[in-house]
């Protein structure tokens, strides 16, 4: 795919989440050839969103597609990497405007922090090499706007050109003590309206959270980039993704880890 064609689609994807509407899957000559070609937007849209909007710095990473049952759908064999912006970034009991969003769906992660920068290696890191560089883990929440999408008609290139349809992270309290805690089996609870309505476990995104920060090391290792200290890594989301409506309070208990909570109005 030519430049030309690929700040064009930017262009296209910046103007439609700014304009609200409805997204699209990229078909015939828009159609990323391959998973590089969507980075490449990816890419031209986040700088179109630093050059022409509030955005400024990535403050973190995210990880997509971390579920085999989503993998299939997409058509991929693997995750799908996206940035955060700072402006992105919320802390605990954040409140939620609905009207900010085309349609609000939350999901319900594992963030880790970068305590040191991480070497850009030919070897690829694996979960064990990874871990000494992390300084804390906490619970979250992503913030997605999927703009009304077609969930029949979608592939992972076309959300890949859309940020992976992030609007927004929330951060609960960081524990900075894991020597003696797994975080990749850590027993999970969402709470809505002080209800429980979901369980399950934190290794039901890529069997760990460490494998989603191995595969953000690698992917930018590719680009000559590295994960460095302070960043956030959002490690993918181990339950469904959920619709909230205004009222609700949403919280995601992790076992050791605490709770986030947010409110919808």
């Amino acid at each position: 795919m030519d430049q030309n064609t690929v700040l064009r689609i930017a262009r296209d994807r910046y103007k439609g989440w700014k304009t609200r509407e409805k997204f699209t899957q990229l078909l015939g000559d828009d159609k990323p050839t391959d998973m590089s070609d969507a980075y490449a937007i990816q890419s031209a849209l986040y700088d179109i969103m630093r050059e022409e909007d509030r955005f400024t710095d990535f403050r973190g990473h995210k990880v997509a597609l971390t579920s085999p049952a989503i993998q299939e759908m997409c058509g991929v064999s693997e995750p799908a990497y996206g940035a955060v912006f700072k402006e992105f970034i919320y802390s605990n009991n954040h409140q939620i405007n609905m009207s900010d969003f085309i349609r609000f769906g939350i999901e319900f992660e594992v963030c880790v922090e970068m305590g040191a920068d991480v070497p850009i290696s030919d070897t690829p890191y694996t979960k064990e090499t990874i871990a000494e560089f992390i300084s804390a883990a906490m619970p979250a929440f992503e913030l997605i706007d999927d703009r009304n999408a077609d969930y029949a008609h979608l592939d992972a290139a076309s959300i890949l050109t859309d940020r992976r349809w992030c609007n927004g992270v929330v951060l609960g309290e960081r524990i900075t003590d894991l020597s003696t805690l797994d975080i990749g089996n850590l027993s999970t609870r969402v709470i809505v309206n002080g209800d429980s309505n979901d369980h399950g476990n934190t290794c039901d995104a890529l069997g760990h959270p460490l494998n989603s920060v191995v595969f953000v090391a690698n992917h930018l290792a590719q680009y000559c980039k590295q994960l460095k200290a302070g960043e956030i890594i959002m490690t993918g989301s181990a339950l469904k993704t959920q619709f909230p409506k205004p009222g609700d309070t949403i919280t995601y208990q992790i076992a050791a880890l605490g709770d986030v909570s947010v409110r919808v109005r």
